[in-house]
């Protein structure tokens, strides 16, 4: 069910837009929440959004610091619409049938990061192919993960499965 603004202080789905375009980018909203498609909105006893959820599976979680998580749905749809690198984490063939069993992204296996990423950033975790494989939190700076050898870059939330 589409859930536009309650006229009760509530998010609606224009809000949640608003605030995707603020953490991803312009077109994020539109991406995450297309206008068009009906969308179920899981909210707290208090009305508060939790989960935003498409028949693909979850979009998306509402953080009560008022960012979004990634669900793998979400990461799929701003994997087709962000440009490259945008909150991309690339990485090679080694790691990646370990990304997709949800283990964590490590420095020496990432070929490319997308500049703007910080600690803390909802990150697409993408294969050198292309193919988003996951996606997770950024533990380190764009600038770090590039210059460190060891460490963890990404802490990885959901994983896609391999595509045979």
């Amino acid at each position: 069910m589409s859930d536009p603004a309650d006229g009760n202080g509530q998010a609606g789905l224009p809000e949640l837009r608003t605030i995707a375009d603020y953490q991803f980018g312009s077109g994020a909203g539109d991406a995450l929440f297309p206008p068009a498609e009906s969308l179920t909105i899981k909210r707290t006893s208090s009305g508060r959004p939790q989960q935003i959820h498409a028949d693909d599976g979850r979009i998306v979680s509402f953080g009560t610091d008022g960012r979004f998580t990634l669900g793998l749905e979400g990461g799929r749809r701003l994997h087709a619409v962000l440009e490259h690198p945008a909150y991309r984490v690339v990485v090679d063939d080694e790691s990646e049938p370990f990304v997709r069993d949800e283990k964590n992204v490590f420095t020496k296996f990432v070929l490319e990061a997308g500049p703007e990423i910080r600690p803390g950033d909802e990150v697409l975790v993408i294969h050198e192919r292309g193919e988003l494989i996951a996606v997770g939190t950024a533990e380190l700076a764009a600038e770090a993960i590039a210059d460190f050898e060891t460490g963890m870059a990404v802490n990885v939330r959901e994983g896609a499965p391999a595509e045979n």
